[in-house]
């Protein structure tokens, strides 16, 4: 009788496990890292981190929320350090411009997997309003850099739009195949400047390039 009375005790107390929900995020992103989205499961996480079953549903409704939140946190993270970037660049729009790439694909190839599930929940008809925004932000980053370089003649005249478009594109293709391994290693470093003059070459006023 005191043995029950005990385990019904224990079932009934609060949970105490510090930021849970951070836990929860940080053992997810391991799991995407290692395995890739299919193993993700609250019901493992849980087990992983040795709580009851249902303790992630305090958190998060069901997977796709946590696909969700992890999307989240990976835009909020890569933005954070493209605009890291900008407080050791130079003043010209060219020396900006190719400070934010360096950290858009330096940030790609340290969350391969990461940046696969941002690109893929984003194009979710259920994504969230939040990661939209987040979504947006840094690519708002880019355009204002390109913008301000209009301004300074640095870039040539034209719609944002579409001097833009050759500049994402070449953005994540590159780092799409460096993190893919298609291109190798020892070479990505000699092809992201190559990319970046490509990118600064593609944007430049007639006759500067």
């Amino acid at each position: 009788m005191a043995d029950t009375l005990t385990a019904m005790q224990t079932r009934s107390r609060p949970y105490h496990h510090g930021d849970l929900r951070a836990a929860l995020l940080a053992r997810a992103e391991e799991t995407l890292r290692e395995r890739g989205p299919a193993a993700l499961s609250l019901r493992e996480l849980a087990r992983d981190l040795g709580v009851s079953h249902n303790a992630p549903s305090r958190h998060f409704k069901d997977k796709e929320a946590l696909l969700d939140a992890l999307a989240l946190g990976g835009y909020e993270r890569m933005t954070e350090a493209m605009l890291a970037s900008q407080d050791d660049a130079g003043e010209s729009c060219r020396e900006k411009l190719e400070a934010v790439v360096r950290a858009y694909v330096g940030f790609s190839l340290d969350n391969a997997a990461l940046l696969d599930l941002m690109c893929s929940v984003k194009k979710d008809a259920q994504a969230s309003a939040a990661l939209l925004e987040a979504g947006r932000r840094w690519t708002e980053l880019i355009e204002g850099l390109m913008l301000e370089g209009q301004r300074q003649g640095e870039v040539r005249e034209g719609p944002l739009e579409w001097i833009g478009i050759p500049v994402f594109a070449t953005l994540h293709g590159f780092a799409d195949l460096a993190a893919t391994g298609m291109i190798a290693p020892e070479a990505a470093e000699r092809g992201l400047d190559e990319a970046i003059a490509f990118i600064l070459r593609g944007c430049a006023p007639d006759g500067r390039a």
